[in-house]
């Protein structure tokens, strides 16, 4: 019963704002010390974190996408995007979705995009005759939109965390994150032919004029991707590749940052970042140790396969925690879980990288749900609104995203087609 009541406790500070690192630890702490065991063992946990390889993929991906964040990049990738996209209709909100999908990939975070691109949209979509209402909802949900895609942070966190190739996740978060782009532009065609918007001419020397204006950033994706596939480096050397390439770009080539007063600045603001996800990496693993030490996936199999015996009712139960996962918890906190959901998913014979993929679809949408999913509150603070009219404004698009997580999780090809196409194993 004390042990009880002092989880309980942390839990309760936690939802009055202590840092969650405190929290995880704390509990690892003492479900050590009530075992009779050294509380060594979470410091041990610590050490083989910092032996990790893949370890190095996190600081660097996060101070390039801090880089791409602080420079023009949004607004030259905007322009591009509305130069091949504009002509459709419902076009600008689709090159919104675009955008912010794949400059999410390389941030890592729906906070930064929100900010970054959302502040820069949101004026460009109530011009263009789009309603408050579907701006603010669109922008909203379009800042977590890009999880899914490569070099995204959190499929590295996923990895690290269950054991599964990270290559094979970023393969496999392709083909369901284009899905979910797909469902919400055609969702935004619908809105544009409803509200009549009105569409831009497709001009050929536009779009010559956005490339040559972006014509260093566009490579990035393919080099990347290309990179890791075509056997030219691993992932972690992926990560020091796109960050020295966007500091190049960036500094001397486009001179949006300045070497010796913005650099700097960057880099304490990225790794103060890159501090707080090691720390909850850090706990969160002496805590997975003492959970798989006492058993619990397996206990937590036991008792849920008493009253659950199916896998579709599993899936439907793994999702609505997921998503009360995904509303009170960002995504670096979040990641506690996996070592506990993995080993009773395997039971129900669910593949850990289609679960990656649900895992991550997941809280993309956790990040929308009421009362308290992260980009609502990030709306409501950047755009001066309230955070219940931000959650109004996000219910359409909250309705088309959980029929597209039904669709990622039912039908597992989604995530593992592309793989077994290309007969990754």
């Amino acid at each position: 019963m004390p042990v009880i009541i002092f989880v309980l406790a942390l839990i309760v500070f936690l939802l009055f704002g202590a840092p969650v690192f405190t929290v995880i630890g704390g509990i690892g702490i003492l479900g050590f010390s009530s075992e009779g065991s050294e509380t060594a063992l979470i410091i041990a946990e610590m050490y083989r974190l910092a032996s990790q390889p893949v370890l190095l993929a996190v600081p660097l991906f996060t101070f390039a996408g801090y880089l791409l964040a602080e420079s023009k990049t949004p607004k030259r990738l905007i322009e591009l995007t509305q130069a091949i996209l504009g002509w459709m209709p419902g076009g600008l909100a689709i090159v919104v979705l675009a955008a912010c999908a794949i400059f999410t990939a390389f941030t890592g975070g729906s906070g930064v995009t929100i900010v970054a691109l959302g502040g820069l949209v949101y004026p460009i979509l109530i011009s263009e005759s789009y309603s408050e209402k579907f701006s603010l909802g669109l922008v909203t949900t379009s800042g977590s939109l890009g999880l899914l895609f490569p070099p995204s942070l959190p499929i590295i966190l996923y990895g690290f965390f269950s054991g599964v190739s990270i290559s094979k996740l970023f393969l496999a978060g392709i083909v369901p994150g284009i899905f979910l782009v797909v469902v919400l532009s055609a969702y935004s065609i619908r809105k544009g032919f409803a509200s009549k918007i009105p569409r831009h001419r497709f001009e050929w020397r536009r779009v010559g004029r956005a490339i040559k204006a972006a014509a260093w950033e566009v490579p990035l994706p393919f080099i990347v991707i290309g990179g890791i596939y075509g056997g030219i480096f691993t992932a972690t050397e992926a990560a020091a590749v796109t960050a020295f390439y966007v500091l190049i770009v960036e500094v001397f080539i486009y001179r949006d940052l300045k070497l010796f007063s913005d650099i700097p600045r960057v880099m304490k603001e990225s790794m103060i970042l890159v501090g707080a996800i090691l720390m909850i990496l850090a706990t969160a693993m002496g805590l997975t140790s003492y959970l798989i030490d006492q058993q619990v996936p397996q206990k937590l199999f036991e008792l849920i396969s008493t009253f659950i015996t199916s896998k579709t009712a599993f899936l439907i139960l793994l999702n609505l925690f997921l998503l009360v996962i995904g509303m009170m918890m960002e995504i670096f906190s979040a990641i506690v879980v996996v070592p506990l959901i993995i080993p009773v998913a395997k039971q129900y014979g669910i593949d850990p990288v289609h679960l990656g993929i649900i895992f991550l679809a997941n809280l993309e949408l956790g990040y929308l749900m009421p009362p308290v999913g992260l980009n609502l509150l990030i709306s409501s603070f950047r755009f001066n609104k309230s955070v219940g009219k931000v959650a109004l404004a996000t219910l359409p698009f909250i309705a088309v995203l959980l029929v597209a997580l039904l669709i990622i999780t039912y039908v597992p090809e989604l995530s593992l087609g592309l793989l077994r196409l290309l007969g990754v194993q």
